[in-house]
């Protein structure tokens, strides 16, 4: 089951610190868990994680985060960036 968030709906609930992580990787389609976590602490959230703990964007999130990446004066790359996911250390 493919599990996805609406970042525009959250996008105020999310600190700055968040909102540059997602702005500094705005082609992402699968937010690593650990951002996830912190997401998902921030808004209060916790349906939209899939079996590995990520949250899959939808193409509308992405343009979204482009959109404030560009009210920023910021100029992100549009080479989406994937992740590995490691367990934490027993």
């Amino acid at each position: 089951m493919l599990i996805v968030v609406h970042i525009k709906e959250f996008w105020d609930q999310l600190s700055p610190a968040t909102q540059q992580w997602l702005i500094d990787n705005p082609g992402t389609m699968i937010v690593p868990r650990t951002v996830t976590a912190i997401i998902n602490g921030e808004t209060g959230e916790s349906e939209a994680v899939d079996g590995h703990g990520g949250t899959h964007l939808t193409d509308e999130d992405r343009h979204f985060i482009r959109e404030q990446a560009h009210a920023r004066g910021s100029a992100p790359s549009e080479e989406p960036r994937f992740f590995d996911s490691v367990g934490p250390a027993d």
